[in-house]
């Protein structure tokens, strides 16, 4: 499916409405605006635009992106940092990201779903338990020596 080609000015005004809709990432902008079929000259004029005007701020996009993960998915921090990294968000974003994610929060996070996947779980076999358990928590993105420090305490 070919896409129409737009005008540098009509693609800064759909791209505009873009970002203001939602808190997009460099990439994602990037990858749009050469969807509209133009030139590296105006995509790059363009996102330097957007920047400016504040359409686009990779930090607060991160931060938007890892406090919505972990909240609404509960997903962990090593969950957050690889999907953030594939976006292309530099790592010191990261790391203030990251920031949003109140460690109290995380522990009771981590210490619910435990408790909510053992209800799941069917298993007489503790080890078995403890097992399925810790790889659906690793797989969710929290650290393994967090989770194993957890499970020993709530599952001993």
């Amino acid at each position: 499916m070919a896409t129409k080609t737009l005008t540098p000015q009509q693609a800064r005004e759909k791209i505009k409405r873009y970002c203001a809709y939602q808190e997009r990432c460099h990439q994602e902008v990037r990858d749009k605006l050469y969807s509209f079929g133009l030139y590296r000259d105006d995509v790059d004029e363009i996102l330097s635009e957007l920047i400016t005007e504040n359409f686009l701020n990779e930090e607060r996009f991160a931060r938007t992106f890892a406090g919505g993960k972990f909240r609404l998915k509960k997903w962990g921090r090593l969950k957050i940092t690889d999907a953030l990294s594939a976006k292309g968000v530099s790592q010191n974003c990261i790391r203030m990201a990251l920031t949003e994610i109140d460690e109290e929060d995380y522990l009771l996070t981590l210490e619910d779903l435990i408790i909510r996947k053992r209800a799941m779980l069917d298993v007489d076999d503790l080890f078995v338990l403890r097992d399925r358990i810790s790889r659906y928590l690793i797989q969710k993105g929290f650290e393994p020596d967090l989770v194993w420090k957890t499970l020993r305490k709530l599952i001993p």
